[in-house]
């Protein structure tokens, strides 16, 4: 852990060496998500409702799952370039070297500027605590935090999932973004609505309802299903076949010969 947290500051005191250009990709990246914001509010300043859910409970949808997906996304990030290092042969070098793949993955790419989402889910997350209607008893503060934390597993699962494809396919396949970005945008709203088959297979094959369905449920009064809080550990459980795979396809790679 203390090694982990030199890199980190490393790559910290790297990326601030262009401070205006680092501060312009925070601003960037928080404006591209407050679109995300701005199009909740326009659909609900037609519609009241969605599914039977308001504004501020899809809110606490949307906050959560971006907050999440970014916090993942800043640390993880690493696995999203593993074709590149397969491709050129750079992975050749991480093998021989004395840390694990994994470890030395993790800290070629932080993305710090991800924390412009990070604080525009915040902002979101604090407007939405108090008008969503929730009473926040210790069991409600629990199922937010175990969303949160559920959340951040489930999609660096997906990171290391793209990654351990990658070794079997060189290339990265773009039908993955379908599970990362595309859940990030799937995950702003109940999952309900999108019908019986979507809910179906983000339950039993990628478990993003896990994390955010079926909690909310439990959140917003909806169920009171002693267990749906407890559903995020078994999404972050998610994180283990993935790992399997990916040492997995470590276990066969080929060098490209680059």
């Amino acid at each position: 852990m203390k090694l982990y947290l030199k890199y980190l500051s490393m790559l910290l005191k790297s990326q601030m060496q262009y401070r205006i250009s680092f501060l312009m990709t925070v601003v960037g990246q928080f404006l591209v998500s407050s679109s995300m914001f701005l199009g909740i509010w326009f659909m609900f300043s037609r519609f009241h409702s969605v599914d039977g859910f308001g504004f501020s409970e899809v809110l606490l949808c949307f906050s959560v799952i971006l907050m999440a997906f970014s916090t993942a996304e800043c640390f993880v990030r690493g696995f999203d370039r593993f074709p590149h290092l397969i491709r050129t042969g750079e992975l050749d070098r991480l093998l021989v070297r004395p840390r694990s793949v994994i470890f030395q993955v993790l800290t070629s790419n932080v993305e710090f500027s991800r924390l412009g989402r990070f604080a525009q889910a915040v902002l979101v997350l604090c407007y939405a605590l108090p008008s969503s209607g929730v009473i926040w008893t210790w069991d409600k503060i629990l199922t937010l935090i175990m969303m949160l934390a559920g959340g951040i597993l489930l999609f660096s699962a997906l990171f290391v999932l793209y990654a351990g494809i990658s070794f079997f396919t060189i290339e990265g396949l773009e039908f993955m973004n379908i599970f990362t970005d595309g859940g990030r945008e799937f995950g702003s709203y109940p999952l309900s609505i999108y019908g019986e088959g979507i809910l179906k297979f983000f339950t039993y094959v990628v478990p993003l309802a896990l994390v955010q369905y079926y909690p909310f449920l439990y959140l917003t009064g909806r169920s009171g299903n002693a267990l749906y809080p407890f559903l995020p550990l078994a999404a972050g459980v998610f994180i283990v076949p993935c790992y399997l795979f990916f040492r997995l396809g470590l276990k066969k790679y080929q060098s490209t010969g680059s």
